[in-house]
This record gives structure tokens, sequence and C-alpha cells, in this order.
């Protein structure tokens, strides 16, 4: 793996173990936005420096 795609890259296993903080539902990773999806909160987490923040306060709001 390159240096670039550790960046913005997660981690398998995290992803794995990590769930929506409001609906424990899971997640799906959008490696061209670097964002972890919540489709039944409709909801996009940011993903920086390959660090999901997963708060709902910085998550941006998506619609289908």
């Amino acid at each position: 793996m390159t240096d670039e795609k550790r960046d913005t890259a997660i981690d398998r296993k995290l992803l794995d173990l990590l769930v929506c903080p409001l609906t424990k539902g899971p997640l799906v990773y959008d490696q061209g936005k670097s964002e972890l999806i919540s489709k039944l909160a409709h909801l996009a987490y940011p993903v920086r420096d390959g660090i999901p923040i997963m708060l709902p306060s910085e998550a941006r709001t998506i619609t289908d």
C-alpha cells in the first residue's frame, strides 16, 4: 500500500467494528469522498487522515 492510500484508507478490521453512533446500524465506506455513510441516519461521517470522526455534529446530511 502506498503512503497516499494509507493516509485515506481505513483498516478493514476497524471498518467491520464501526457502527453509526445514532442508529447503531452499519456504515459503508466511500473512499472517493473519505466518508463513512450511514444509510439509516442519512449521515456521512468524515474520515480525516485515516481516522473516522464519529461525531454527529461533524457529519454531513445526505439525501438520496
